[in-house]
Formats: C-alpha cells, structure tokens, sequence
C-alpha cells in the first residue's frame, strides 16, 4: 500500500474498534477506505454485485482493496436489479449529462442514475455482515453537498437507519459518513492528507459511463469530480493547476 505517512496524525482522531467500509471502489468509498484505515484498529470492505451496468467497478473495488491489504467481502444482491431499473442498471436507460440531471434536479425530479432503496440494502447488509465479522462501526461514503440529489445519500436517512439497524439486531453500530458535509474539493483535501491522492485519482472508478481514473468528463458524477480536482489543486497551487 503506496501511502505517504508525512501527514499529522491529529487530522484523523482513532476511534477504537473494527469498521466495515461499504466499498464501490469509487472516488468517494476508497477515499472512506483509508480514511477507515487511519481511525480504526481494523477494517474490512464489502462491495455489492448487483448487476451493474458496468462490472469493471466490481473489480476495481476488489484491486484496491488487495493493494489496501484489506479483507474483501463481496455480496449478490442481484434482486435489486429486477426491482430497481435505472441507467446505472439498464444498457437501454441513458446516462443523462451533467447538464441534463441538473435540469432534472430543477423540476424535482430524481436522475436516470438513482437505484431506488440501493444505500437502504447496502447499509442494512452491511450491518449484518460487520455483526457476523465483530465490528460495531460501518463507514459509508455518501453525502449531500456534492452530490446527484440521491434521496438516501442525505444525513437524516443514514441516522434514520443506523437507529433502525441496530434495533432490528439489538446491536449499537454506529455508521460514519466523513464526507457527509464535504464538498467534492474538500474530498479531495482529504484524499491528499491522508496520502492517496494519486490513488484516487488513477485507480478508482467514479464515471457512470464506465471508464477508470478521469472517466469521461460528461456524466454527472465525472462533473463532479473534475470541478472539486480543479478547485482543489488551484487551492493548493494556484492558477496553473493540472485538468483532469
């Protein structure tokens, strides 16, 4: 694991105990990864299959966790695309632009790429899983600053549901979300504090349309990304940053 160790430590506080990382290998779930790695004595990841249009994300997810030296757990919930059509699904659904999910998201409407009840499985899987394996924290990469507009990436969802899962299990796991209130630049801060920025930004798969690393620039989640690598990099360098 290629991690510069340069970076205070004060930046990241230990939390005791083991954490599972509900892992994409996306930008924001791998930045979650090690920050896990940083906070926790012991962390294991999970990464779901189900169906995705574009599998190459399930083995991007399973590299960087080998390269990570963390256990990879990976789940079928196959189910859901029968139940959830929706172009992260379905080859005949498109992927909007970054203009067009904005347009979308003006009119109240959800995009083409939201998977109904998708982060509510996730996380309540991921739940029994940290239960099977002897974790009480679970880590997730949603927000909702910078992001699609997902109804189950806000803050009142996951508290909603960490009180429901630990109800349902008679357990006290507590789920993180670091990135919750960052926006995609401080994202990116974060990825670079904590040594990865290459990382992130070379071998992980956040692109809709399927392509690793820069991904293809158009779609909304590659807007995204470009924006808060572009703010950042100005931030720390000035005006002659690199372009994604």
């Amino acid at each position: 694991m290629e991690v510069n160790k340069m970076n205070p430590m004060h930046l990241f506080p230990k939390i005791p105990g083991k954490a599972v990382v509900v892992f994409s290998g996306g930008q924001d779930s791998t930045t979650c990864l090690y920050w896990a790695l940083r906070v926790f004595d012991e962390v294991e990841a999970v990464t779901f299959f189900y169906q995705q249009r574009h599998h190459l994300e399930v083995e991007a997810a399973k590299q960087l966790a080998k390269n990570a030296g963390v256990r990879h757990h990976l789940l079928d919930v196959s189910v859901m695309n029968q139940l959830a059509p929706s172009s992260l699904t379905r080859e005949e659904v498109p992927v909007l632009s970054a203009e067009e999910a904005r347009e979308r998201l003006s009119k109240g409407e959800l995009p083409s790429t939201f998977v109904p009840g998708r982060n509510m499985v996730f996380l309540t899987f991921a739940g029994i899983l940290a239960r099977q394996v002897g974790a009480k924290h679970i880590v997730t990469g949603v927000c909702e600053t910078d992001f699609s507009g997902y109804p189950d990436c806000r803050d009142m969802f996951v508290k909603s549901l960490n009180v429901t899962v630990n109800l349902a299990m008679e357990e006290s796991f507590v789920i993180h979300t670091p990135l919750m209130w960052l926006d995609k630049k401080a994202t990116w801060k974060m990825a670079d504090d904590l040594g990865v920025l290459d990382i992130i930004k070379n071998q992980t798969l956040t692109c809709y349309n399927g392509i690793m690393g820069d991904g293809c620039g158009t779609c909304p989640s590659c807007y995204l990304r470009r924006r808060g690598y572009e703010e950042y990099m100005e931030s720390k360098h000035g005006t002659d940053c690199e372009r994604v």
